[in-house]
């Protein structure tokens, strides 16, 4: 089966998470400067097989889009122009961050190590995956 990838999009860095091959688990990939990740994706997509994508959908508590949305949405077309075979799936993203952050708390990691912004990014990619792939069974 080929594997979905999730994509926590940010103006500076942007965290990845991948499932395995069942589509069963996710588990983070990776964090890159955003400038570079349609090269990453490309040599990603060059060696594994890829199903869709998730793009979180930033919101506000009421439900409208966040400021963030603009540039998100701006990312999610940029995708479908350069990978257009690739499925792309949206997801709110509203509290991943603070789920992300309260993993790392529970998980025992250092004060220091949850000042790692990269890692909250791939740790909330990989709970927006997970998210998904629980909703859908």
């Amino acid at each position: 089966m080929p594997r979905i990838i999730s994509i926590d999009y940010g103006q500076k860095r942007t965290g990845i998470a991948v499932t395995d091959e069942m589509q069963i688990i996710a588990s983070g990939l990776t964090t890159i400067p955003t400038h570079t990740l349609t090269d990453f994706l490309k040599d990603y997509f060059s060696k594994e097989k890829v199903e869709a994508v998730l793009i979180g959908e930033p919101k506000q508590m009421n439900g409208l889009p966040s400021e963030s949305a603009s540039v998100i949405n701006g990312f999610a077309k940029h995708f479908a122009n350069i990978f257009p075979d690739i499925k792309i799936i949206r997801v709110d993203e509203r509290f991943t961050s603070k789920m992300a952050f309260q993993t790392m708390i529970d998980s025992g990691l250092s004060k220091k190590q949850r000042q790692n912004k990269g890692l909250i990014d791939e740790i909330s990619a990989t709970i927006l995956l997970q998210d998904y792939l629980s909703s859908k069974k």
